[in-house]
């Protein structure tokens, strides 16, 4: 035989030359959940190794995340149901803790990325992420809330906005509210191709933000959809969106894959909460190695061809590479 591929398997050292693929730290987002009050630190019982951090412990976080070549987090607030009211309206209160937060770790760490969360669930009293009327979500009058709470981030310090909402049209009025403003230096990292996926429950359970009625079948995309994703992509990209962002990553592999094949602009992936809790759960109970488990998924994403990864998994993976 003249031909033996696996010559070019033979020894690590060759492995190593010819891998196609490669993982960095460089790759990540790192999702950091973040509630009120001083050195509160509560474990998201569904998500093993992943906390509720208050601001002190989460400057921490990020200072230990830094050192290990981690520089981009996207901040998810956790807010109580007293603070949550149909309106969203705590999402743009200037004295509101979340706010706060983004321009302490801006002023601390000024070398960090910081992303930020646009979507009404974390501070609506219905749990859905547009406007509820008569149980119907509003499209329209949403991007009026959208915008006060984009704008907001974007004074407060924001690298990166991530409108995860999926209404129509909010790329684009995100993008004018802010030029308008002053902030064309604002991203926009648009949750374009998200799924109504089983995969959020433990994200849910992190920030208390599952609907009280219905669903999210009506805004966010179908599984079943793959062509879909490329409309999406479209507009977003015609709004001026700076990314395209898939979510989940693994069950959606493809779908990362046809973006990165029909635009010029950095795909996304979130590998998401339900996606970390199955390889953490089974790592837990002996049926996987855990570690091996999460490198594989991870360079699956990679591969597909993300050029961001938003991942849990993200200081697990710095802690590794510093340590080999």
């Amino acid at each position: 035989m003249l031909r033996r591929p696996r010559r070019n398997r033979k020894s690590q050292g060759i492995r190593d030359m010819v891998e196609e693929t490669r993982l960095s730290v460089k790759d990540f987002i790192f999702p950091l959940f973040l509630i009120d009050g001083i050195n509160q630190k509560v474990e998201v019982a569904s998500m093993p190794g992943i906390f509720r951090l208050s601001l002190d412990l989460m400057l921490k976080e990020i200072e230990e995340c830094l050192t290990l070549g981690i520089k981009a987090f996207d901040i998810f607030p956790a807010y109580p149901e007293t603070k949550k009211d149909k309106f969203a309206t705590e999402s743009y209160n200037p004295d509101t803790f979340y706010l706060k937060a983004i321009q302490k770790i801006k002023t601390t760490f000024p070398e960090a990325v910081v992303m930020t969360d646009v979507a009404m669930d974390p501070y609506s009293s219905d749990g859905h992420d547009g406007l509820v009327h008569d149980g119907k979500i509003l499209n329209d009058e949403t991007l009026e809330i959208l915008g006060k709470m984009s704008l907001a981030q974007a004074q407060a310090g924001a690298d990166i906005l991530g409108p995860s909402d999926m209404m129509d049209g909010r790329v684009g009025y995100i993008r004018s509210i802010l030029d308008e403003h002053g902030y064309t230096d604002v991203s926009i990292m648009s949750y374009t191709a998200k799924y109504a996926s089983a995969f959020y429950g433990p994200f849910r359970d992190a920030l208390d933000s599952a609907p009280k009625m219905g669903d999210k079948k009506t805004y966010q995309m179908d599984p079943a959809n793959y062509y879909e994703a490329l409309i999406e992509a479209d507009l977003d990209t015609e709004e001026g969106a700076d990314f395209l962002m898939v979510k989940p990553a693994l069950a959606y592999l493809d779908v990362i894959r046809l973006l990165e094949d029909n635009s010029n602009l950095p795909i996304a992936a979130y590998n998401v909460s339900g996606e970390y809790a199955m390889i953490k759960a089974s790592a837990q109970k002996g049926w996987l190695d855990g570690e091996r488990a999460m490198l594989e998924s991870l360079l699956s994403i990679k591969r597909a061809g993300a050029k961001v990864i938003l991942s849990y998994f993200a200081k697990e993976f710095g802690l590794l590479e510093k340590n080999r």
